[in-house]
């Protein structure tokens, strides 16, 4: 699976607002729609777009925390890229770029059944579950 992660930029807003909207509208994934949701991602993570032949495909960002440990606060393909390989081939690319870390967490939706099995395939672990996390009436599994 080839694939290109490009540091997002400012100037990819519109990128990433498009592949969030293309994902939006299901309980399984709370999405970032606003402007001002991403200005602020950029700023505090490391945001790729995942590009396949320079086409935007998806995104995928993590937060290292001053502790050692690393949160994957975002893993997004849109919807008519899914199921080709490349939130796999991205997130192995970013779990290689954090790997000494002491921990890398990220959640997801219980009913994700998707990206359960994927997150499971690469040794994540569930570890608890949280009701409300995102403040959009959904439970997330903490991996």
């Amino acid at each position: 699976m080839l694939i290109n992660l490009r540091q997002a930029t400012y100037a990819d807003i519109p990128v990433l607002l498009d592949i969030e909207k293309s994902v939006a509208g299901t309980k399984l994934y709370s999405p970032m729609l606003a402007k001002g949701e991403w200005e602020d991602e950029l700023k505090k993570s490391t945001v790729y777009v995942i590009e396949v032949n320079a086409v935007p495909v998806g995104s995928i960002s993590y937060k290292k925390r001053n502790d050692g440990s690393a949160y994957i606060s975002g893993l997004a393909v849109s919807s008519k890229f899914q199921g080709r390989g490349f939130a796999r081939a991205a997130l192995t690319c970013v779990l290689e770029e954090i790997g000494n870390m002491k921990r890398i967490d990220l959640v997801t939706h219980p009913d994700n059944s998707a990206a359960l099995k994927l997150y499971q395939s690469l040794g994540f672990i569930v570890e608890s579950r949280k009701e409300n996390y995102f403040s959009d009436g959904e439970p997330r599994l903490v991996l």
